[in-house]
């Protein structure tokens, strides 16, 4: 498909493509109503106005209440302060803040190259893909978290690391999941910001420890090995490996363990392979791939770590896989088996999410040189190969007359033009820094939501 050419044609197309994702997100997708967001509401809100335990309030008319580290809500203590409407309306701006950090960090500095219609469009498909609107519904955290994460990821890359640590640390301490990013800090042996992330993270357990002492004593106790007070294992929307197995009935955990020591030994490879050829966004992304593959409990939302393994498909030429996989996951296809996961069509269907995530942690382009490295290393030779005749020439050049003088000298400049000519064609040649890179579930409230409001038995 050609991309309007003209600034009227971008800005109609624009306008057609902003128009047709509102009319999708407004009419076809399930808006979660905040769920998760009314979980943080009532909670630091019975906590402060009501004398109530952090870890005792639950949603009215559901058995789900807060699940996250103590620091966290120590963190939305603020929303204390405000009404529901307005916490819900900074919830959705601290979304919009972290998306445009994520997609800044993740484009690289870059990013003024691509132009406003191919943001306009990226931000149109983003719209679409199910974990993120499902993010925004909700009234989620993990793209804040992912926004951290990725911070230290780009002040490795680019040798500021003095700070790097920082981010990972907070997100460790606001939840669990991004803590397997310490650990690509160690397998990277980058132990100062290994060091920092620890650091920042144990530090604001403390805090929240002298802030609610009861309720980190119960969560690190009691809380954190019950995953039922999350949800469902067997589940649909939980995409982890875990859920597989629970859908398949085998809720044993050495199946499991063995499982997921699998999986770390995977990336463990496959991201120092990637720090070591200077790739950190490959390496963090193969990280977020992991995590929601070993994570007990992975719902749909929690998939936006997904969204630098795109970013890396894209950067090395994989635009067809990873459209075809974006695609799916803008489908809500898992939702097909809502009622029903078992058989053969229940296994493949019903656990499509972690499918592609399993096939991006072994299959994503890392450890690889990057785009561009091949090309400028042909620049360099045929740059370096042009001052040949300039050395030819003035051997060329001797006291000694006679026609083999002028022979030479004419051979010379005929050999000088073709090495000029040499040059110029190589130094035409674009290069990876130069190359533009490409840019309801349903009817029912219980149906494509990764929380129920009676859910069913276990």
């Amino acid at each position: 498909m050609r991309l309007p050419r003209t600034d009227r044609g971008r800005l109609l197309a624009a306008a057609a493509l902003v128009t047709a994702v509102a009319c999708f997100t407004a009419t076809v997708p399930l808006l979660r109503d905040w769920f998760d967001l009314r979980v943080y509401y009532g909670t630091v809100d019975s906590w402060f106005h009501h004398g109530g335990r952090i870890y005792d309030y639950r949603v009215p008319g559901t058995t789900y209440g807060f699940t996250y580290p103590p620091f966290a809500a120590v963190g939305m203590a603020p929303m204390a302060l405000v009404g529901l409407r307005t916490a819900i309306v900074a919830a959705l701006l601290l979304n919009l803040v972290a998306l445009a950090a994520v997609l800044r960090l993740l484009a690289g500095p870059r990013w003024r190259r691509y132009g406003w219609f191919r943001w306009v469009t990226a931000l149109c498909l983003l719209a679409l893909f199910e974990p993120l609107r499902d993010t925004f519904s909700f009234g989620q955290v993990n793209l804040v978290l992912l926004a951290l994460v990725l911070a230290d990821a780009r002040l490795l890359a680019t040798g500021r690391g003095r700070w790097a640590g920082v981010g990972i640390g907070l997100a460790a301490a606001i939840k669990l999941t991004p803590a397997l990013f310490i650990g690509l800090l160690l397998v990277a042996r980058r132990w100062k910001a290994a060091g920092v992330a620890s650091a920042v993270a144990l530090a604001a357990t403390g805090l929240a420890a002298w802030v609610a002492p009861q309720a980190s004593r119960f969560y690190w106790t009691r809380a954190l090995w019950d995953t039922g007070r999350v949800g469902r294992l067997d589940y649909v929307s939980n995409q982890s490996l875990q859920g597989v197995l629970a859908r398949l009935g085998e809720p044993g955990r050495p199946v499991w363990a063995t499982a997921v020591l699998l999986v770390l030994c995977v990336w463990a490879v496959r991201s120092r392979r990637a720090v070591a050829a200077g790739d950190w966004t490959a390496a963090f992304a193969l990280t977020g791939l992991t995590a929601c593959l070993v994570s007990p409990i992975t719902w749909v939302h929690h998939l936006v770590w997904l969204l630098p393994s795109f970013a890396v498909l894209i950067r090395t030429g994989h635009r067809r896989i990873a459209g075809a996989l974006y695609a799916l996951q803008c489908s809500s296809v898992v939702w097909l088996w809502f009622d029903d996961a078992s058989g053969i069509d229940g296994f493949l269907g019903g656990n499509t999410y972690t499918w592609i995530t399993l096939g991006l942690l072994c299959r994503l382009p890392a450890g690889q040189p990057l785009p561009g490295r091949p090309l400028l290393s042909r620049r360099a030779s045929a740059t370096a190969a042009a001052p040949r005749p300039a050395a030819a020439t003035i051997a060329a050049v001797s006291p000694q007359p006679g026609p083999s003088s002028a022979t030479a000298a004419a051979a010379t400049g005929r050999a000088a033009g073709r090495g000029r000519g040499r040059a110029r064609s190589a130094s035409s040649e674009p290069t990876g820094s130069t190359r533009p890179a490409a840019a309801k579930p349903q009817s029912s409230s219980s149906r494509a939501s990764s929380y129920t409001a009676s859910p069913p038995p276990a």
